[in-house]
């Protein structure tokens, strides 16, 4: 009670983040959805600039150094086989490469193959000429590779944004959620919250019940958006420790895992009645590996700082993709089941993360006991929920 009594007094600004690299046009030959005007005329969300939380351990290499789907599947108790329907990673700018280095990584890792020829991977852009950007291009190497790598049976629709703008990445997200074989939808970006937030929120409701997954930054302490949306589920982030025979050891809080309380944005009732206190929402819902020192093999031929090859990557933006791929499995995986199967069975759905920072704020960049605002309810120990 106490941690909670000081949750209410308490909340945290997010980190503005600015779109990352300087893209060159490259336009490529992938099917384009139909170009549309701004949303909105909202200079908040005009000004909304993201970029994808993700962070580079090493330089590339010939060889994965990070590490692979069967010891992730191990970690969080996923099956090696499964998905269904269509898994959309919604990105900004174009990867030239994503298919191919989809193929390339399935190859290694031994996993089935995906391709536009063979009706699993579809590419669209959200405008005739997209840019290329080389961070947006390793994160979209990173979304595509782990949501395949984990809901191996589903399909991946990438959807390009023109840009890294709130109006260009709304329409992408719109796209998305406008396409019936949807089953849920990864949005691995975000920025700093701003007063009209709200009145998007309705682009997040998809018509089909697709839940979207967001990352919830890698800045530490503080919310950002989309993921403080009351119609998305943040993911934050965690450290993984391996014992000498490669099991886990321990699953703590990553410093950088985004988190705290919204300031904006009302508190949901699934978190209310879960038992949450205080009026407005609180991020992460759950967690998932982040920490670039636990990083994930990604294979990445269009050059990102000069390098191309295998990356060691982590951040909250691959966890994003992932529990998208977990809701593939299972079909199962809300907001609303999440707090539910909490109250009634915690252990059989979250690993409980309880240890670690990611501030010096206090109770609110402490993770503990419970539901925290650094990693949530905690990790996946299930498909089913």
């Amino acid at each position: 009670m106490k941690k909670w009594i000081l949750l209410l007094l308490m909340s945290c600004l997010c980190v503005v983040v600015a779109a990352c690299g300087d893209p060159a046009g490259d336009p490529d030959d992938d099917a384009t959805a139909s170009e549309s005007s701004a949303l909105s005329a909202d200079p908040k969300l005009g000004a909304f600039t993201a970029r994808p939380p993700h962070h580079i351990r090493h330089n590339a290499t010939t060889a994965p150094t990070g590490l692979s789907p069967a010891q992730i599947r191990a970690v969080y108790g996923l099956p090696s086989s499964g998905g269904t329907g269509t898994i959309a990673i919604i990105d900004a700018y174009d990867d030239p490469t994503a298919e191919n280095d989809l193929k390339v990584f399935s190859a290694k890792f031994g996993l089935p193959t995906c391709t536009t020829a063979n009706g699993c991977f579809q590419k669209v852009k959200m405008a005739s000429r997209l840019k290329v950007d080389g961070g947006w291009a390793l994160e979209i190497s990173l979304d595509v590779q782990w949501a395949h790598a984990i809901a191996p049976n589903a399909k991946i629709l990438l959807v390009e944004a023109r840009s890294a703008g709130g109006n260009d990445l709304l329409a992408a997200v719109d796209y998305a959620c406008s396409r019936p074989d949807v089953v849920a939808g990864s949005m691995s970006w975000g920025g700093a919250e701003f007063s009209s937030q709200t009145a998007y929120d309705g682009h997040f409701a998809c018509a089909n019940s697709a839940p979207l997954f967001a990352s919830s930054g890698d800045n530490g302490t503080g919310p950002e958006w989309p993921s403080i949306s009351p119609n998305v589920i943040a993911v934050g982030g965690t450290s993984l420790a391996f014992n000498a025979d490669g099991s886990l050891a321990a699953e703590t809080a990553w410093s950088g895992s985004g988190g705290g309380i919204s300031l904006y944005t009302p508190v949901p009732t699934y978190q209310s009645t879960y038992g949450l206190l205080g009026a407005m929402r609180q991020v992460p819902d759950v967690s998932y590996n982040a920490d670039p020192a636990s990083g994930f093999s990604v294979y990445d031929s269009t050059s990102y700082n000069g390098q191309k090859g295998w990356f060691k990557v982590g951040g909250t933006s691959a966890g994003a993709p992932q529990w998208a791929a977990i809701r593939a499995l299972g079909l199962t995986a809300t907001n609303s089941a999440f707090y539910t199967d909490a109250a009634a069975s915690y252990a059989a759905h979250f690993r409980d993360v309880a240890s670690g920072t990611n501030g010096a704020c206090g109770a609110v960049c402490t993770a503990g006991p419970g539901y925290d605002t650094v990693t949530g309810l905690g990790s996946p120990v299930t498909t089913a929920f």
